[in-house]
């Protein structure tokens, strides 16, 4: 997988949990975060993942899908029905199921092993900053709607046709991407670097998030009429294709 650039500074410290029953895995990626400013909790299985959690609010979780206890899978589920906290996976490599399921899930990224540790912090501190911007950006921007959508940056609440959506915070970030530039066909090389702040990364990311949103805002996701697929590019919003007014 192709590693993720920015020329941006680093993001200010952040407190990251790294949930590994791999104790070599855990020492190196706890070593390498905390020598990059951050404070890391470990856990080793699912349980201790979500106590920790519960007792100190991480800022992110690095979470391993292959745990004892209970499952990553299942720990990102308990996780994101908490909060939307942002979670980066740690997958064998050749396990696209489970990569699939996690992005499902609303997880942020995933780094496949063996891996740099270097990458994994590139990653880490890619996803912090896209997680902190959200807030200071969205202060200024107005209400986004169209399809029958009403999107508020500021409170960060989705509705369409007067119900609202729960949204993770990539799904909401590429929403408001789509309604800001409505009727234009976006390629998901475009949108990666847009929505989620990476130069380089695997598009099935992308991919995957576009299919999560559909099913949360569209009639019939499985024929979509508000997000609709650019053949050979990518995807374009359609605002008239909505029912009822925003």
């Amino acid at each position: 997988m192709s590693t993720a650039t920015s020329t941006s500074p680093p993001p200010a410290p952040a407190r990251i949990l790294v949930v590994d029953d791999d104790a070599t895995v855990a020492e190196v990626v706890t070593g390498y975060l905390r020598r990059a400013g951050h404070d890391v909790d470990h856990a080793a299985d699912g349980p201790a993942a979500l106590d920790v959690a519960a007792r100190h609010d991480p800022d992110l979780v690095v979470l391993d899908l292959m745990l004892p206890g209970i499952d990553g899978l299942e720990v990102c589920r308990r996780l994101r029905a908490e909060r939307p906290v942002p979670v980066i996976m740690l997958t064998a490599r050749g396990d696209e199921d489970d990569r699939i399921a996690g992005l499902e899930l609303g997880a942020d990224d995933y780094v496949t092993k063996p891996f740099s540790p270097r990458e994994l912090v590139l990653r880490v501190e890619s996803v912090l900053r896209r997680s902190r911007a959200a807030a200071p950006e969205a202060a200024g921007r107005a209400l986004l709607t169209g399809g029958g959508i009403r999107l508020d940056p500021r409170t960060r609440r989705v509705a369409r046709n007067g119900q609202e959506i729960v949204l993770t915070l990539r799904e909401f970030d590429l929403l408001a991407h789509f309604l800001a530039h409505p009727g234009r066909a976006h390629g998901r090389e475009e949108l990666m670097r847009e929505v989620w702040g990476w130069d380089f990364g695997d598009l099935s990311t992308v991919t995957v998030h576009v299919r999560r949103l559909r099913a949360k805002i569209e009639d019939d996701p499985a024929a979509p009429r508000l997000i609709r697929t650019v053949w050979g590019v990518g995807y374009r919003f359609e605002p008239g294709a909505g029912d009822g007014t925003a």
